[in-house]
């Protein structure tokens, strides 16, 4: 395969590192204005480089768009004279696809993605969706450009991306929140700061695991160390009434409802 990037930021970097590890691409090329961007990927990758979107990008594949959402627009408006049979991935928050597609001239061949950041270590997992045209093996090239650096989960309602914004694109801040107050609880109880990331991180690392590996549902892994009158007992009956649950539920949904209204700005913009 033949894959472009617009954008050599860090998730693109993953992506090029996710995709050269496994030998899936036979050419890669990035275009980014940035000097710095274009010099880091090209030394670390091995990668050709480009500062603008040119005839060039006619030729391949697939064109991974990597950029910040605010200026997709004008990234759209570049690439529309050189698109005729290419697979246009995106990974901007929050970009409709039929805005996308808009500022494309109607060009239909698009698949909105959303990865998270432990992409960044081969472990990620991103949620896609397909406008109606996509046929099954463009959907099948997006899957390889995106599992190489984790799992991919479609979605028939691309609505459904917005969900998976809040839910795995953030989610990794909402684990780094809550390792560090473990990390500041272990801190107020006598640890120091090495122990207390240590005895963090392993867990959710372990538990996690433990997680992915079992059948039953995460409730059911949690009554199971969670004895009667006991330490954990005791823990989740403060978070109950304090509403820790409920908060993160909030949250989610309030991200939810912030990648809505990005589409809906960035869409009228």
């Amino acid at each position: 395969m033949k894959i472009a990037f617009i954008g050599g930021g860090n998730m693109a970097s993953a992506l090029i590192s996710g995709l050269i590890k496994r030998s899936v691409a036979a050419d890669l090329y990035v275009v980014d204005l940035g000097e710095e961007a274009r010099a880091r990927v090209a030394k670390e990758f091995g990668v050709v480089t480009g500062v603008s979107i040119d005839s060039k990008l006619a030729d391949y594949d697939a064109i991974l768009l990597a950029v910040k959402p605010q200026v997709l627009k004008g990234v759209a408006g570049s690439l529309r004279p050189v698109l005729s049979k290419q697979l246009v991935i995106s990974i901007a928050a929050g970009i409709r696809a039929a805005d996308l597609s808009r500022w494309l001239g109607g060009y239909t061949q698009i698949v909105r993605t959303m990865p998270n950041t432990p992409a960044l270590i081969g472990m990620g997992v991103t949620g896609l969706a397909a406008l109606p045209g996509v046929d099954d093996s463009a959907k099948a090239l997006a899957v390889k450009v995106l599992e190489a650096v984790g799992q991919t989960v479609w979605f028939d309602d691309e609505a459904k991306i917005d969900a998976v914004t809040a839910i795995s694109g953030s989610g990794p801040a909402y684990v780094f929140y809550f390792i560090e107050a473990m990390q500041e609880a272990a801190r107020q109880l006598g640890m120091d700061e090495e122990q207390g990331r240590a005895l963090a991180v392993a867990t959710f690392i372990g538990t996690a695991q433990l997680a992915a590996q079992s059948d039953e549902p995460a409730s059911v892994l949690r009554e199971r160390v969670t004895s009667k009158g006991g330490t954990t007992a005791a823990a989740l009956a403060s978070f109950d009434a304090q509403g820790v649950k409920d908060a993160i539920v909030r949250g989610a949904l309030a991200a939810d409802a912030r990648a809505k209204e990005m589409g809906e700005e960035l869409g009228k913009a």
